[in-house]
């Protein structure tokens, strides 16, 4: 059964009994990037909206441009937020060499294949008007080596060569550190993003790191920048270094050790992933172990959004996308699939969009063995027990009293079951195989008299509708034979 059948009963019930406590808005409490979970995309692999600006376009050449734009990412921002997705990354905007932005060649203009400034701006305003967030990379090192200023003589000393056949820029030159601080001024100031994602930043100073976040947030105290890499820089929220890792070796198959999980940090914003934009695919695991990837991903992300942290997609993880690296792991984006991946990322979403507990509360592992992992996710206004069943079987623990209280029940999403405390005064459950539930905690008033009064009602509405239209079928048929007569 689809969790969101139970998520809307959980309203309907809501509105009708008052069983469970009034829900704060995502929207209403955006105080900061804990609160945001996010889409990472590419511009050019999205969607091809326009033909105007498709220069040289080859969709059949997996390095070469393949049509997306800033238009096109509008026109799907509505299968964004369905996910409940609260942030669009759109990688590199700047002009660039590559597809992927990442060999900028110049940040003082925007990528012609992407669109405009003005559809640029036009795609923020959507997305504000949606009340969702919008971030942008900016790549410090590892441009094009066409990059404009590589051709100023009056820059060279700034320019290091790699091995690659990029260039890097000599970030202790204080001219170098000038240039990139104004041109991610003029940026930011001018498309009003709400965070910018600083990349290729290994080797660079945190020092020279901690002016640039400075400089960005002078002027808007409420953008974020954060770092795709670790660091020890002041970033809003980094990812940790071998987290990835971490996460594919829980969850490409069941019964494996998930131990890692109890050390995430609820103190210091962290991102979380599964991939990466430059990283395989974690189908690509799940298929190496002869693994279903859809349900795989159902219990990847599961986790993902009811952990603490910030939780980050790569587009395409919805439809179970494959590849071992780019350019193979970044297909242009197929809208024409099925859905039921994600719908199930939507509807999980909405609890972690809808609760203060799930994105900023406390968290206490309860029990985590061979696969089988029940935590708490808890604020002062509400409490939740999540069980995560990555394992081959049925699984059943006891929860102790201590944890929950005494005379509550404990509400399921998923399977619709109500667990109520025992005569040992635990609260029993059983969790089917790779089956993630999601438990309300809330105060047991036993038989609910207002609830099965309200389905009585409708029971007695809906009779009363099949009476009429039996009626007027039978009034029919009778007006028939008189005309017929």
């Amino acid at each position: 059964m689809k969790i969101d059948k139970w998520i809307r009963a959980t309203i309907a019930a809501t509105l009708l009994m008052g069983l469970i406590a009034p829900l704060t808005t995502q929207a209403a409490s955006k105080q900061s990037i804990q609160n945001e979970s996010i889409y990472d995309l590419l511009v050019d692999r999205y969607f091809n909206k326009t033909i105007e600006n498709d220069f040289e376009v080859d969709a059949r050449e997996p390095s070469a441009f393949a049509g997306g734009d800033f238009e096109g990412v509008a026109e799907k921002l509505d299968h964004i937020q369905k996910m409940g997705f609260t942030m669009v990354s759109l990688g590199p905007v700047f002009s660039t060499e590559t597809y992927d932005g990442k060999r900028v060649m110049d940040y003082g203009q925007l990528e012609r294949h992407f669109g405009t400034s003005e559809e640029l701006t036009a795609l923020i305003k959507k997305a504000h008007k949606n009340n969702m967030s919008v971030m942008i990379d900016l790549p410090l090192q590892n441009v094009s080596a066409k990059h404009v200023w590589a051709k100023d003589k009056d820059k060279a000393s700034w320019v290091q060569s790699n091995e690659d056949g990029t260039i890097s820029w000599d970030l202790t030159n204080e001219d170098a550190q000038k240039a990139i601080e104004q041109a991610a001024l003029d940026f930011v100031k001018k498309y009003k993003v709400d965070a910018v994602r600083l990349t290729e930043i290994e080797g660079i100073d945190s020092a020279f790191l901690n002016s640039l976040i400075e400089s960005l947030k002078k002027d808007n105290e409420h953008l974020s920048v954060l770092s795709s890499e670790s660091s020890e820089a002041k970033f809003d929220a980094t990812l940790v270094s071998g987290q990835e890792d971490m996460y594919r070796n829980i969850f490409k198959n069941v019964d494996l050790d998930s131990k890692a999980l109890e050390e995430i940090s609820t103190e210091n914003p962290v991102i979380h992933q599964i991939d990466t934009i430059n990283s395989k695919r974690f189908t690509a695991n799940a298929a190496e172990e002869n693994m279903f990837p859809p349900t795989r991903w159902k219990m990847a992300m599961a986790t993902l959004l009811s952990m603490p942290g910030i939780p980050m997609m790569t587009y395409g993880s919805e439809i179970a996308v494959n590849g071992e690296k780019p350019p193979a792991s970044h297909p242009i984006m197929d809208f024409k699939t099925d859905e039921e991946l994600i719908e199930y990322i939507g509807d999980v979403q909405s609890l972690r969009n809808d609760s203060a507990a799930f994105r900023t509360g406390s968290m206490e592992m309860l029990y985590n063995e061979a696969g089988l992992m029940v935590y708490e996710r808890s604020n002062d206004e509400e409490t939740w027990i999540v069980a995560i069943n990555n394992t081959g079987g049925t699984q059943s623990f006891d929860i102790p009293r201590e944890v929950v209280g005494d005379n509550k029940q404990l509400r399921g999403l998923i399977e619709g079951d109500i667990l109520r405390q025992r005569d040992d005064g635990n609260y029993r459950l059983v969790v089917d195989r790779e089956i993630a539930e999601f438990y309300q905690v809330t105060d047991d008033k036993g038989i609910n008299k207002g609830y099965l009064a309200a389905l009585v009602l409708v029971y007695i509405l809906f009779m009363f509708f099949i009476y009429l239209v039996w009626r007027k079928g039978k009034q029919r048929k009778l007006d028939e034979k008189k005309n017929i007569g």
